[in-house]
């Protein structure tokens, strides 16, 4: 069963007054998630369903409103969302990426298996091919892919190859399978 809200009479009164004289829609919606359960009996989801949103912001609504935040007011720093399960913070990855980048800098090839290696034993714990990808994107790493020819290829001598090998092609012992002259 989901749980119901909880408000103290001054913040009800409020969203009463709220209500009855409404200058934007965002006030008008907070005031509504402090009355329906108030004096509805209301749950968050049939709170969240009433106003035509999520639970989640049913409980966001109702907290701006008791903290007596308006639409006129600058908007609250966010607490929701972003990188809480971080092993190290963005300047402890630039440190701890440091020599790889003086590698990279210098022409060598950088692969992420001794970076996760790395990684693991500086953390102290085993680590997953994806968080090794996450950080060198974080930190803006690009995977280069090596050329689809050799360097030392030379375009001429393959098509003198090309022109002067002979072609052989042997037909199967079976002649019916490979399509040859019936």
């Amino acid at each position: 069963m989901s749980r119901t809200s909880n408000h103290a009479p001054a913040v009800i009164e409020r969203a009463k007054l709220v209500v009855n004289a409404p200058t934007n829609l965002e006030d008008f919606r907070r005031a509504q998630s402090i009355l329906l359960p108030a004096l509805l009996g209301a749950t968050v989801l049939q709170t969240a369903e009433a106003l035509g949103v999520g639970h989640a912001t049913v409980s966001r609504f109702q907290a701006a409103f008791r903290d007596g935040l308006t639409q006129a007011d600058p908007a609250p720093k966010a607490k929701w969302g972003g990188r809480r399960n971080h092993w190290m913070s963005l300047d402890e990855e630039a440190q701890f990426l440091a020599p790889w980048l003086e590698k990279a800098e210098n022409g060598m090839l950088v692969v992420a298996s001794p970076i996760r290696e790395a990684l693991a034993k500086h953390l102290g714990q085993p680590i997953k091919a994806s968080v090794v990808y996450r950080m060198l994107e974080r930190h803006d790493w690009r995977k280069v892919a090596p050329d689809t020819r050799h360097p030392r290829s030379d375009p001429a001598v393959q098509d003198a190859w090309k022109k002067n090998s002979r072609k052989i092609w042997k037909c199967c012992s079976n002649q019916r399978s490979c399509g040859a002259e019936r």
